[in-house]
């Protein structure tokens, strides 16, 4: 037996997405990229440079190491973008209100917004005992209290944020451990990131719906008027066709645009929904908790993504149904142009056929005129002693077996002509 060529890499992915088990307190940031093709090599060059040996071999999407002394990170590659993920060893609350207050933690910054990639969220996290610590260190921070959501998860750990971008760039994340183990925490935390992640990357596709919006507005306007002029039976079929299909080209074009974006963000969202039952959160009185602020905020950016597809969707099956209306009147007129012209050719060869007849009748008379001349010159050349009647009336009464015999013969060879078998 052999391994798969495929086995190690399922392995690990069952163990991708797993953090070292945090400390309280401690700092943790963390970078979520989209990383174009071009700049993966630069990329990966870079954090395989700090990774630890045991991570580089067997499991291409991960890579844990230090950056400095007591600043290790932790790296992942995903279908879209990677994540990179810095954990601070001090315990000074100061570095959640400045990070680069610490020297080690400064560099380690710096190092990380030198790599590659375009960033969809940027997060400054601070782990707390407990409460009292954590709303002591609150009043410092840079968030919004009126708008500040705080809820439970998992029972015993408590989370605050505003969710805003601040000056620094980063968004604020305080949580309160409350005496649950490392293990769990850890695992909280992650999945409390993992779900503010995905809800960026979920609402990259907004900003591409609402853009698309107006130019559904103009098509859906442009289909009506095309509807109204194919009910309008003065237009070129040709014409209408030929807008039709510019139509029905530009839908496509939107649609293409939008299937990709569309697709993760419904993906994205699933997961949204997916992590959010998992923390299992619990309102606070006095708070918007992680549930009312995606209710509130969330939910709707999806419902504008979807209806943004759906539009796409019905424009273009009104698009093509109007395009087989339109194909299907074309066709009938081409039947009928083909009728009147089957009929017109019918009555041209029966004409024909009369006028055949007309001509082989007089071709008998002529042929039997000729002959029957013949016969008289033959006549003549007889002495009158021989014959038993006068040359005169032979000869007329010659006419009648003459046409009959012509009219015969003609007809024989209009058979035959006419049976002959076709090569």
């Amino acid at each position: 037996m052999r391994d798969h060529e495929l086995r190690r890499r399922a392995v690990a992915e069952m163990h991708l997405r797993r953090w070292p088990n945090l400390p309280v307190p401690c700092l943790i940031m963390q970078w979520v990229v989209i990383v174009d093709d071009t700049e993966r090599t630069a990329e990966l060059a870079a954090i395989e440079r700090l990774a630890e040996p045991r991570d580089v071999v067997g499991n291409p999407s991960h890579r844990e190491g230090f950056v400095r002394e007591g600043v290790r990170f932790a790296w992942e590659k995903h279908s879209e973008g990677s994540s990179l993920t810095l954990f601070g060893r001090r315990s000074d609350s100061a570095l959640f209100v400045d990070p680069r207050a610490d020297p080690a933690l400064a560099e380690a910054i710096d190092w990380a917004e030198a790599l590659p990639g375009k960033v969809v969220r940027s997060t400054c996290i601070w782990l707390a005992e407990c409460d009292a610590g954590a709303q002591a260190l609150l009043a410092q921070a840079p968030v919004r209290g009126e708008e500040l959501v705080s809820c439970r998860i998992g029972g015993a750990v408590r989370m605050w944020s505003d969710f805003r971008l601040n000056e620094d760039g980063y968004g604020r994340l305080l949580i309160a451990a409350n005496g649950v183990g490392s293990r769990d925490l850890t695992r909280h935390v992650q999945r409390l990131q993992e779900l503010g992640n995905y809800r960026n990357r979920a609402l990259l596709g907004l900003p591409m719906a609402q853009e698309t919006w107006p130019r559904l507005d103009v098509a859906e306007k442009r289909l009506k008027e095309l509807a109204d002029r194919v009910a309008n039976s003065d237009e070129r079929d040709d014409t209408l066709m030929e807008s039709l299909s510019a139509l029905s080209l530009e839908l496509a074009t939107i649609s293409t645009g939008l299937s990709f974006r569309m697709d993760a963000t419904r993906a994205y969202a699933r997961l949204v929904e997916d992590r959010l039952a998992q923390l299992k959160c619990e309102p606070i009185p006095g708070f918007m908790s992680l549930d009312d602020f995606t209710q509130r905020r969330f939910l709707p950016a999806m419902n504008t993504c979807d209806a943004i597809t759906q539009r796409v969707e019905r424009l273009a099956i009104r698009a093509e149904q109007l395009s087989s209306l339109l194909r299907a009147r074309i066709e009938a007129r081409i039947e009928n142009q083909n009728a009147q012209q089957l009929r017109s050719m019918e009555r041209s060869v029966a004409m024909q056929v009369r006028l055949q007849q007309l001509v082989e009748g007089l071709s008998v008379v002529a042929l039997s005129y000729y002959l029957i001349g013949l016969i008289d010159f033959v006549v003549q050349g007889v002495p009158g002693n021989v014959l038993a009647m006068d040359r005169e009336r032979l000869v007329a009464l010659l006419v009648a077996p003459v046409l009959l015999v012509v009219w015969l013969v003609t007809r024989a060879v209009k058979n035959r002509v006419l049976n002959a078998p076709e090569d």
